[in-house]
């Protein structure tokens, strides 16, 4: 699924063994923006609402943020990060098969 290959970024090599797996690294990463996207979009919330913002409100915000910017990531490594290209996903990833 990686498209570096189509738009002519990979040289096919296979990476190194002690490099993080894909999934790995794509779990980390939706994780880490999720944290991030929902407290950009809590600080969002704040900036748009002002002083009628309410806990609903800033919930809802925030669980929009980590929903939409955690998988848009993720779905950005496993496309464009060079331990996603298929090679290194049959060579190194121990996911489930």
């Amino acid at each position: 699924m990686a498209l570096r290959r189509m738009l002519g970024w990979s040289e096919g090599d296979l990476m190194r063994s002690d490099a993080k797996p894909c999934s790995k690294l794509m779990r980390q990463t939706a994780t880490i923006f999720s944290i991030g996207g929902a407290f950009g979009f809590w600080v969002l919330c704040n900036l748009h609402y002002g002083p009628r913002t309410t806990t609903p409100r800033i919930l809802r915000w925030a669980g929009c943020g980590a929903a939409t910017v955690g998988p848009s990531t993720a779905l950005l490594v496993r496309l464009f990060s060079p331990e996603c290209e298929p090679q290194n996903i049959a060579a190194y990833d121990k996911g489930k098969e």
